[in-house]
């Protein structure tokens, strides 16, 4: 008998651990016992976690909202712990009192968790247990329940019979005509969802007015989430019905007096294409769009501008170019001039993938000049969208035309009075030469990379160099070894010595870059040779050069070729480079300090100890 209490005794234990930590003040406790649940489900058992663990959860729900989430979260998963789908029912009690509370994530949790369990469950185990929890949540007195139970319609309709269907359909009617603003904001956010599930029939009878009265709502939150449900109402039903059912309450969103809804409207406006067809689109939804791309409010516009690309190539292939030319090209002709920048952005970023649909002869005469104007633009963001682009327009109009035509603006900007203007300009050169090729770049744009690093702003000598660097990770060493490092070589011989210290920040950068052969051969006797220069201030970056490209040049060299021009530095007049000579030796002598094949290697930059 003792024994047997002391099984006894044992078998309770991991319920009792968790009561003891569920009542516990710490939070964290609480919260780490039930994402153990799984744990303590399987210890018990199927029999007892229904009998025992689901009647104690249920009973519990009264905690902080990070414990209901997690246990909101658990229960989703729960249905193997509790003996299968033939149990699943049980645990519909503990997820509806989750399903009602305050939190939203806690609600919007419980209802995931009911979503996924409801497909577990028989169709007859739906009747009875699944489809009278949603009517009670449908009921209940709080709005928390109402909005909870607008999520939960879709999953059960299709796998009840027709009287149950009928009850469904009644009470999302109701929740629809809610007197409280979240709970009809809920039923519309799931209509379209349910509007999917519904036969074709009713869809017309039961939803349809119910979307009419939604997106006629006093609550524009209400009317916009309206807009969504459009799309999958219009997707289900034939053109016809569309244009009887659908279209006049989807021009009286797209002139709402809410900004608002018409942004929803602009937002989703290729995706009400593509679901009313190619009549109807020509009909009423090009003067729509014309309107939203006018409209009166920048977010409406950046948004349908947007939309541009996309809408011109979903349009009737037959009516593509008469409707672009005509009625959507106009209205993006002002939008390039538009006073707000997130709008002309928002067009740059679409408006060269217009060329491909309108071809080579509409693209030089209409797109060209609009390109130009959005390249000269004040704000960085629309030109690097442009620049960006261009590969777009370079395989219609083929690489001579963009030549002469976008590239003399390109150049013009690059020796803008303003330095900020050229700076920008600079930014963009490497992308831009990943859109043009090596040929196409050594031809027309090298000489202009190379002029930037004599500019007389200091600005914009150091992007320029940088610049360089981006531009031989994309070409090359070969490339840079041909092109590039000859002209930065020769200045080191200018008689300026603000470009001789230009010559030293380009191979801060390049030697890495191109690597230790090419920095050897090639770059290290111009540094070394620069150490005589008259004025201190190259002679100082001279040793801050050497300590820069150390890391890639083997120990040999640092000894043979570095360590005299640094000892030689380092017993200079001026103070200022004997700083950073000193500096050179010492970070460098740290640098080689390394470990080689099992045996340790110093070297010193007097000599090297194996």
């Amino acid at each position: 008998m003792a024994a047997s209490d002391t099984t006894t005794d044992d078998s309770l234990y991991p319920i009792a651990v968790l009561i003891d930590e569920l009542k516990n003040e710490d939070v964290q406790l609480r919260l780490n016992s039930i994402k153990k649940l799984s744990t303590i489900a399987l210890a018990l058992g199927v029999e007892r976690t229904r009998m025992e663990l689901i009647p104690f959860l249920t009973d519990t729900i009264y905690d902080e909202d990070e414990v209901l989430l997690a246990l909101a979260e658990q229960l989703g998963s729960f249905t193997p712990l509790v003996g299968g789908p033939e149990h699943v029912h049980c645990l519909l009690s503990p997820l509806e009192s989750l399903a009602t509370v305050e939190e939203t994530v806690v609600r919007d949790k419980a209802v995931d968790s009911l979503r996924t369990i409801s497909a577990q469950h028989s169709p007859g185990d739906l009747e009875a247990h699944f489809v009278p929890l949603v009517t009670r949540l449908a009921s209940g007195d709080w709005f928390t329940s109402r909005t909870s139970a607008c999520g939960l319609f879709s999953v059960c309709y299709p796998r009840v019979n027709p009287t149950f269907k009928a009850d469904l359909r009644t009470h999302f009617r109701n929740l629809c005509q809610d007197d409280t603003p979240m709970v009809r904001r809920a039923a519309a956010s799931k209509l379209g969802e349910f509007a999917k599930v519904v036969e074709v029939e009713f869809l017309k009878s039961d939803l349809i007015p119910m979307f009419v009265n939604l997106a006629q709502d006093e609550q524009d939150s209400v009317r916009l989430l309206a807009v969504e449900a459009c799309v999958s109402i219009a997707t289900i039903l034939q053109q016809e019905d569309v244009e009887q059912l659908v279209m006049p309450t989807l021009r009286q969103c797209s002139g709402d007096q809410s900004w608002r809804v018409r942004y929803m409207v602009a937002d989703k406006f290729t995706e009400l294409q593509k679901a009313v067809g190619t009549d109807i689109t020509k009909a009423d939804l090009v003067p729509a769009f014309q309107t939203l791309l006018k409209d009166t409010e920048a977010e409406v516009r950046a948004a349908a501008a947007h939309k541009v690309k996309d809408f011109c190539q979903s349009l009737d292939p037959f009516q593509r170019e008469h409707i672009i030319m005509n009625s959507i090209l106009p209205v993006v002709k002002e939008l390039v001039a538009d006073p707000n920048t997130h709008v002309k952005s928002a067009l740059a970023s679409v408006i060269m993938g217009l060329s491909p649909i309108l071809g080579k002869h509409n693209t030089i005469e209409h797109l060209l000049p609009l390109f130009l104007t959005q390249l000269k633009d004040e704000c960085p963001e629309v030109r690097l969208n442009i620049i960006s682009n261009l590969d777009c327009v370079n395989e219609v109009i083929g690489i001579q035309q963009l030549s002469q035509s976008l590239l003399p603006a390109i150049v013009e900007l690059a020796e803008d009075s303003k330095w900020r203007v050229r700076l920008a300009i600079i930014e963009y050169m490497p992308l831009l030469a990943g859109q043009l090729g090596v040929e196409f770049f050594d031809e027309k744009l090298n000489s202009l990379c190379m002029t930037w690093l004599v500019d007389h702003v200091y600005a914009i000598r150091e992007a320029a160099t940088l610049n360089l660097k981006k531009l031989v990770e994309k070409f090359g060493p070969e490339w840079a070894q041909k092109t590039v490092i000859p002209k930065v070589l020769a200045m080191s011989r200018d008689q300026n010595y603000l470009h001789r210290m230009t010559c030293l920040f380009c191979i801060n950068v390049l030697a890495e870059a191109c690597g230790q052969d090419i920095t050897v051969k090639l770059m290290l006797p111009t540094v070394t040779a620069m150490a005589g220069d008259k004025v201190a201030n190259v002679r100082f970056n001279v040793a801050k050069t050497l300590q820069k490209i150390s890391p890639i040049l083997d120990p040999v060299t640092i000894s043979m070729q570095v360590k005299p021009v640094l000892d030689r530095l380092n017993g200079d007049t001026d103070v200022d480079v004997k700083f950073f000579a000193s500096e050179a030796i010492a970070g460098i002598a740290g640098n080689l300090s390394c470990e080689k094949h099992g045996q340790f290697f110093y070297i010193s930059l007097g000599s090297c100890v194996m």
